[in-house]
């Protein structure tokens, strides 16, 4: 099977990894995400049923509108990939009008336009809320109308929802599988921590995530992998998990620039078997 690739660009995307995480996780009838993100592994895998959550309402928005009127969209976000959008004072003017406009088809259109025309596909607010990513200066943006088609069909087997995971942790049921893919831990105490929690994703957020996944699978008997760095202090956290480690390609480069890609770690809480307590 081709493997698909998401119609965004998106930091710490899993299309690479895909491969690995379709091993890792068990049979179900739903796979539930409660970090979609641009959405690989929706792409890439069989399930009859989807539940897609992220606490981005920019990033649900356009899916459910994909959803629902494909062609429409197509079109209307291709006007934005000519020419004459692609400069930086044509950029900076649609950024503002979309961090001035409340309405969810036109920001879903600027959304798109930016993820494809700022500065290497990223997503970024400041604290008031507006989108502040910079012109990322390309020869000739891709339009991807293809990886939209093909999300758009697939996504009539989903719902989107726009929640943090803990909502969308309880409402799994028996017969589904959750996978997450949490913004990542740091590599080291010392990685600058103030940027690491500005995606609001602290550490303490890391450990409640492994708690609720462990209680999922011991308490309601739903399966749940998440993906992370492999660092001692998230092998520390998944301690009741099976862990895989998955090799990272390392590029090595004379001025070390290349090396600090770090490996995978995929941690699967089993399902627990409900089992009768024993008498004293």
């Amino acid at each position: 099977m081709k493997k698909q690739r998401a119609f965004l660009k998106w930091a710490g995307g899993k299309y690479s990894l895909v491969e690995d995480i379709q091993r890792h996780l068990p049979p179900a009838k739903k796979l539930i995400e409660p970090f979609v993100g641009a959405g690989s592994v929706f792409l890439n895998t069989e399930y009859e049923h989807y539940l897609l959550a992220d606490i981005n309402p920019d990033l649900i928005n356009l899916y459910n509108i994909l959803k629902s009127s494909p062609e429409t969209f197509i079109e209307d976000a291709r006007k934005l990939f000519q020419p004459e959008f692609n400069k930086k004072e044509a950029y900076l003017e649609l950024r503002a009008e979309f961090n001035g406009t409340d309405d969810p088809y036109r920001r879903s259109l600027l959304f798109l336009y930016m993820n494809r025309h700022g500065f290497n596909g990223l997503c970024r607010y400041n604290q008031k809320g507006g989108f502040n990513v910079p012109f990322g200066s390309y020869k000739k943006p891709y339009f991807p109308e293809q990886e939209m088609l093909f999300f758009a069909e697939k996504a009539k087997k989903a719902t989107f929802v726009c929640e943090g995971y803990a909502q969308t942790f309880a409402r799994a049921r028996k017969g589904s599988v959750i996978y997450c893919d949490p913004p990542y831990a740091p590599l080291s105490n010392t990685a600058n921590f103030t940027s690491y929690a500005g995606n609001g994703f602290s550490l303490d957020d890391q450990a409640a995530l492994a708690d609720q996944a462990e209680r999922t699978a011991t308490e309601r008997g739903i399966p749940v992998l998440i993906s992370n760095h492999d660092t001692t202090l998230t092998r520390r956290l998944y301690h009741g998990a099976d862990l895989n480690v998955v090799k990272v390609k390392r590029t090595i480069s004379r001025n070390g620039a290349g090396r600090n890609k770090v490996d995978e770690l995929m941690a699967l809480f089993h399902a627990k078997e409900e089992t009768t307590p024993e008498s004293d």
